[in-house]
């Protein structure tokens, strides 16, 4: 009986690996042009959920992005519970979750059907605590989404955002900028995508001196995208700094595809 080892060394071998997009590993390997193109929202359904707390505006950013989801052409189901969460017909229908849920509380059940979605191919976009610091005591919901917030060292300070891969659709063109808000020091996934780094300095703690930090990451959960970046405490913030609200918008869009193109690979480790 043949290995699957021995039949991808037979595709690669009569030059059909590449197509086939397996490298000789047997890693899913990114289809060119895929993903250098951001995906259109005509037609996709999202679920937008906002709560929490209120310190970093969820309503606020559901105003602003709600309309513009919609002149893009998506389908927006706003709830400000998590209970749609368990609503299995409708998880199972949508194709991207965007949440503003900070410093929250998810039930069994609410995360098993969140995480079930996306395992299945839901995407899921998000920014600052709104994702990054949702659910404190659930480690597999920070392991779907690749970090968990543990500091704002100086709490909202000017600080500078490094883009280390200006070639990728949702960083495409852009170039290193300032930001003037929370540079949040995370526990972070070693596997995620980086596209975007920030550098701590000793003004407020010594110890971390010299820190470098991803700020935008996109990674897999199952066959589900996963886009989060730290930039966001709130709205007028990354409305300051026009980057951080393009990086957002190009996020969301590309979260949105798990289920209509090939997977990405995102293995890429920083540490």
């Amino acid at each position: 009986m043949k290995t699957r080892r021995s039949f991808i060394s037979k595709l690669m071998a009569g030059g059909l690996g590449i197509a086939a997009g397996f490298s000789a590993k047997g890693n899913i390997l990114p289809v060119p042009g895929i993903s250098q193109q951001l995906p259109s929202l005509k037609g996709r359904k999202v679920l937008f959920t906002y709560g929490g707390w209120e310190g970093h505006e969820p309503k606020k950013f559901l105003d602003y992005l709600k309309p513009w989801l919609e002149e893009e052409g998506a389908e927006v189901l706003a709830h400000d519970t998590l209970g749609p969460y368990t609503d299995e017909a409708l998880m199972s229908s949508i194709d991207l979750v965007i949440q503003v849920f900070t410093m929250s509380q998810i039930t069994d059940d609410q995360q098993k059907g969140l995480l079930t979605a996306i395992k299945n191919g839901a995407g899921m976009a998000g920014w600052h605590g709104g994702m990054g610091d949702a659910f404190r005591q659930n480690t597999e919901y920070q392991y779907m989404v690749g970090g968990q917030w543990v500091s704002h060292p100086g709490g909202v300070i000017d600080y500078e955002v490094n883009i280390l891969d200006s070639g990728d659709a949702i960083t495409d063109g852009l170039k290193d900028f300032k930001m003037t808000s929370e540079q949040y020091y995370m526990h972070v996934d070693p596997n995620v995508n980086v596209l975007a780094t920030t550098r701590f300095n000793a003004d407020h703690n010594d110890w971390i001196d010299g820190c470098t930090m991803p700020v935008i990451w996109k990674k897999s959960y199952g066959k589900g995208r996963i886009f989060y970046t730290s930039l966001g405490h709130n709205l007028s913030h990354v409305l300051d700094a026009p980057e951080g609200m393009t990086i957002i918008k190009r996020g969301i869009k590309w979260a949105s595809a798990s289920k209509y193109e090939p997977m990405e690979a995102w293995i890429d480790p920083k540490y």
